[in-house]
C-alpha cells in the first residue's frame, strides 16, 4: 500500500493541486479554535514551497447547504488563510471561488513558491457528487496532484477522487500527513510487534461492530469501555439502570463476545452516578449490576477494571485505541480513560490512537507527544482499523 509522497517528485515551475483538511472549529465569530489540522498540513506545504512550486490549496469547511457563499458565509475558508499565513510566515492569497473566475485569474498569476487557498469546495454542488465537469475545472488547475487530507480519505467526492482522475498521466501523490496516517494505521497494523492489544470504547456498539471483528481477527486481546460495555453487560444477563444502550444490537454483542473467547474483554466494575453532572452522588458497583431504581447510570470503567487493563497493556508491544472508556470530559469519569492512556505510554509500545474523542483525550491529558501516533482522521481512521480500503488512497501513484 506504500504510495509516492510529495516528496518523491519534482515540483519546480510546477503547479501542484493539494487536497488538505482544514475542517476546523470556529466560535460564532468565525474564529479558529483549534488549528492543529492547519499546522499538520505545513510539512507538505513547506515542500511544495521550498522548491519552487506553485500550490493550490483544496478544503472544505462543514458541511454547507447552501449552493452560494452569500447564503453559507459562516462555512468560509477565509480565516483559514490568515491563520494559513501567520502560520507560514508568507503571504496566502485566497480565491473566493473553486472554479469561477476569481480562481481561474489567481490560478494564472500565482508565481513560483507562491500558494493559494480556494474557497470551500463544498459551495460547489459537483463537489459533493463527483461531477466530472468540476472536477476537470479543477484538474486543469494543476500539473501534479497530491492528496494530504487523511481525514477525508473514506469519502469520494470530487476533490477526493475524481479531480485526480481527471489528471491523466500527471503525478498523483500523497502528502506527509498521509502517508503517516497509512504507515500506521495499515502497515504496521498487517504485521503488529505481539502482543497486539485493542482498545475499544465509545458510545455505540453500532459504530464499531465491524471494527471490533476485523480487530478480533488480528488481535491478541481486545479491550472494551466506554457507554458500549453496557450494551455488552445486556447480552451477558446484565442490570444496567438508566445507562445508554443499544437495545437493538444485544444480539450483535453476543456474537462478538463468543466470536472473541478470551481475547475479549469486558469491564469488571463500573464508576456510576445518579446525574450526569461530577457533582452527583457515586457509586462503584460490580459490572452488571447497576440497580435499576434511583436514576443510576454508568458513566465509567471502575477501578478493578482500570487496573486490569493496565495490566494487560503493560505487556503489549503494539496498542489501537479508538474511543474514550467513559465520559472523560467530566470529572471523576475521566479516571478511566485517563488510566488507559497513562497505561499505554508506560508500556513502551507502539501505540496508535485513533482520531476522535480519543485523539482529544489523550491531548486533554497532556499525552499526545508520549505515544507513537495520533490521528487526525476519526471515521477514516475508524473505517481503516476495519480493513476497509479507500478509493482515494488506491488511485495515488505506487512507490
Amino acid at each position: 500500500m506504500a504510495k509516492q509522497t510529495i516528496a518523491d517528485i519534482p515540483v519546480a515551475a510546477q503547479a501542484v493541486l493539494m487536497r488538505c483538511d482544514f475542517n476546523v472549529p470556529l466560535d460564532d465569530a468565525h474564529q479558529i479554535t483549534d488549528d492543529r489540522r492547519i499546522a499538520e498540513a505545513i510539512p507538505s506545504i513547506k515542500s511544495v514551497l521550498d522548491r519552487g512550486g506553485r500550490l493550490i490549496l483544496m478544503s472544505h469547511l462543514g458541511r454547507p447547504e447552501a449552493k452560494d457563499l452569500a447564503a453559507d458565509a459562516k462555512y468560509s475558508l477565509a480565516p483559514v488563510a490568515v491563520r494559513l499565513q501567520k502560520l507560514l510566515g508568507c503571504p496566502v492569497h485566497f480565491a473566493g471561488d473553486t472554479v469561477g473566475d476569481a480562481a481561474r485569474s489567481k490560478v494564472l498569476t500565482l508565481g513560483n513558491g507562491e500558494i493559494l487557498l480556494l474557497e470551500n469546495v463544498r459551495f460547489n454542488t459537483g463537489e459533493k457528487k463527483g461531477d466530472p465537469e468540476y472536477a476537470g475545472a479543477l484538474a486543469r488547475m494543476g500539473d501534479i496532484y497530491c492528496n494530504d487530507a487523511f481525514g477525508t480519505c473514506h469519502r469520494t467526492e470530487a476533490s477526493m477522487v475524481a479531480v485526480p482522475n481527471a489528471m491523466i498521466g500527471k503525478p498523483k501523490v500523497c502528502g506527509f500527513l498521509v502517508e503517516k496516517e497509512i504507515r500506521f494505521l495499515s502497515e504496521a497494523i498487517a504485521k503488529p510487534a505481539r502482543p497486539f492489544v485493542a482498545i475499544v470504547g465509545g458510545a455505540k456498539v453500532s459504530d464499531k461492530i465491524n471494527v471490533i471483528q476485523h480487530l478480533l481477527a488480528i488481535c491478541d486481546t481486545v479491550l472494551i469501555g466506554g457507554a458500549m460495555a453496557y450494551t455488552f453487560s445486556l447480552a451477558t444477563g446484565g442490570r444496567v439502570g438508566r445507562s445508554r444502550v443499544e437495545t437493538d444490537k444485544i444480539d450483535f454483542a453476543r456474537v462478538l463476545i463468543q466470536q472473541g473467547g478470551g481475547r475479549l474483554l469486558l469491564p469488571r466494575d463500573t464508576h456510576c452516578g445518579d446525574e450526569f453532572k461530577g457533582t452527583c452522588n457515586k457509586r462503584v458497583v460490580p459490572a452488571g449490576q447497576i440497580p435499576e431504581d434511583g436514576g443510576w447510570e454508568g458513566f465509567d470503567i471502575g477501578p478493578e477494571t482500570i487496573a486490569k487493563y493496565a495490566d494487560v497493556i503493560k505487556s503489549a508491544k503494539t496498542v489501537v485505541w479508538n474511543g474514550p472508556m467513559g465520559v472523560f470530559e467530566m470529572p471523576p469519569f475521566d479516571a478511566g480513560t485517563r488510566g488507559v492512556a497513562e497505561a499505554i505510554v508506560a508500556s513502551g509500545a507502539l501505540s496508535i490512537i485513533g482520531g476522535g474523542d480519543s485523539a482529544a483525550a489523550i491531548q486533554k491529558f497532556g499525552l499526545a507527544d508520549k505515544v507513537t501516533h495520533v490521528s487526525t482522521g476519526g471515521g477514516a481512521s475508524l473505517e481503516m482499523l476495519e480493513g476497509k480500503k479507500f478509493a482515494a488512497v488506491e488511485l495515488l501513484d505506487d512507490t
